[in-house]
C-alpha cells in the first residue's frame, strides 16, 4: 500500500497539468501522468513517472490508474487539424474515464470551458458539454471546472497577442470588441483543481479570474504592460479571420480558427458569477512585460516537437 495518495495528472509536461502535478507533489502526494509526450523532457525527473495515453489500449490506461485516488484530466484539443480533432477527443476522453470507472478511481476533476452547450454549433463547446455529460453518468465522484482564457508563462492567446503588438503597426478587433473574457491564472486552476479532488461531493465551478475585459480593453492592457501600445482597428470577422491565417502562414501555425472568433463574439469566454482566481491579469503582465511576445507561442510546433520543454519556443 503506497504511503502516499496516488494521483494522476494527463498532460503534466504540458501546461495546465504541469502547474497540477507541482501542487499535488507539494502537499506530498504521489504522482504518475498520461501522456502523449512520453520523449518530451520530463521536469519533475523522478518524482513523476509516466504513462502512455493509450486509447487504442484501454486495459494499459486502467493498469496505469490502478491504485489512482484523483484523476485531473486536462486531455483536450484547441482546434480540428488533419492530426487530431474534437470528435476524436470526445472519444479518447470517454475511454478515459471509462478506465478510471474500472480502475477503481475516486474521483475525476476534469477541465471543461464555460458556457458549454451540447447543442452548440462549436464542435469546441459541443465536444466538451458532451464529456460533461459522460462523466456525470459515469458514477465516478467528479468536479468539472469551466475555465476560460488561461494565462501563465506557457500561454499561446495572451502571449500572441503582445507578440503581434510588438511586431505590427496596428492591431486589428473582431468587430466592435466589445465581447467579453476573463482570464485565469493557470496556477490559481490547479490550486482550485487540487482543492477539488480532496472533496467528495459533485460540483461543477466556473474557473475565472478577478478581471473581466472586453475585448479590445484586454488588447490595450496587454499593449501598456509591454510598452506597445497600438491603435486598433475593428474589422469583420471574416477579414479578421483571413488575416489571421495569413499570419499562420508565416508561422506555419493556426493563429485563430473561425470558430475560435465566433465563440468569443458570442460572449462565450465570460459568464456571471463571482471569480474563483486571485491572481490579476494586469498585475502579472507587468511583472512578465520583458518576456511576454518576445516569442511566438505555436500550437503545432508543440505538436510536432515533443521533445523539447513545452512552451520552450
Amino acid at each position: 500500500m503506497n504511503a502516499k495518495p496516488l494521483q494522476a495528472v494527463t498532460g503534466a509536461f504540458g501546461y495546465s497539468g504541469r502547474y497540477m502535478a507541482e501542487r499535488l507533489l507539494a502537499q506530498g502526494s504521489e504522482v504518475i501522468t498520461l501522456t502523449n509526450s512520453l520523449t518530451r523532457q520530463n521536469p519533475f525527473g523522478d518524482r513523476v513517472r509516466a504513462f502512455p495515453l493509450a486509447f487504442d489500449e484501454p486495459s494499459r490506461l486502467r493498469a496505469a490508474l490502478a491504485g489512482v485516488e484523483v484523476l485531473y484530466n486536462t486531455y483536450w484539443v484547441r482546434f480540428n487539424h488533419p492530426g487530431f480533432t474534437h470528435d476524436q477527443a470526445v472519444r479518447n476522453t470517454e475511454i478515459l474515464f471509462d478506465a478510471a470507472r474500472q480502475a477503481g478511481v475516486r474521483r475525476v476533476v476534469h477541465v471543461s470551458i464555460t458556457n458549454p452547450r451540447e447543442d452548440s454549433p462549436l464542435e469546441y463547446f459541443a465536444g466538451k458539454a458532451r464529456l460533461e455529460r459522460a462523466l456525470r453518468e459515469s458514477r465516478l465522484s467528479y468536479c468539472i471546472l469551466r475555465p476560460t482564457v488561461l494565462f501563465g508563462r506557457e500561454d499561446i492567446l495572451i502571449n500572441n497577442i503582445a507578440w503581434a503588438l510588438r511586431r505590427f503597426p496596428l492591431f486589428g478587433v473582431f468587430g466592435q470588441g466589445e465581447y467579453r473574457l476573463q482570464p485565469i491564472y493557470v496556477d490559481d486552476l490547479a490550486e482550485l483543481a487540487v482543492a477539488q479532488g480532496q472533496l467528495r461531493e459533485n460540483a461543477v465551478v466556473n474557473a475565472i479570474g478577478p478581471e473581466t475585459f472586453a475585448y479590445r480593453d484586454l488588447v490595450r492592457a496587454v499593449g501598456e504592460a509591454i510598452g506597445r501600445s497600438r491603435p486598433l482597428l475593428s474589422v469583420s470577422p471574416e477579414l479578421g479571420y483571413r488575416l489571421s491565417r495569413l499570419i499562420g502562414w508565416f508561422v506555419r501555425d493556426v493563429f485563430v480558427t473561425r470558430e475560435e472568433i465566433r465563440g468569443l463574439m458570442d460572449g462565450l469566454l465570460c459568464v456571471d458569477t463571482p471569480p474563483t482566481g486571485r491572481t490579476a491579469l494586469t498585475g502579472w503582465m507587468r511583472s512578465h512585460a520583458s518576456l511576454l511576445g518576445r516569442r511566438y507561442a505555436s500550437e503545432l510546433a508543440r505538436r510536432r516537437d515533443r521533445q523539447k520543454p513545452y512552451g520552450s519556443g
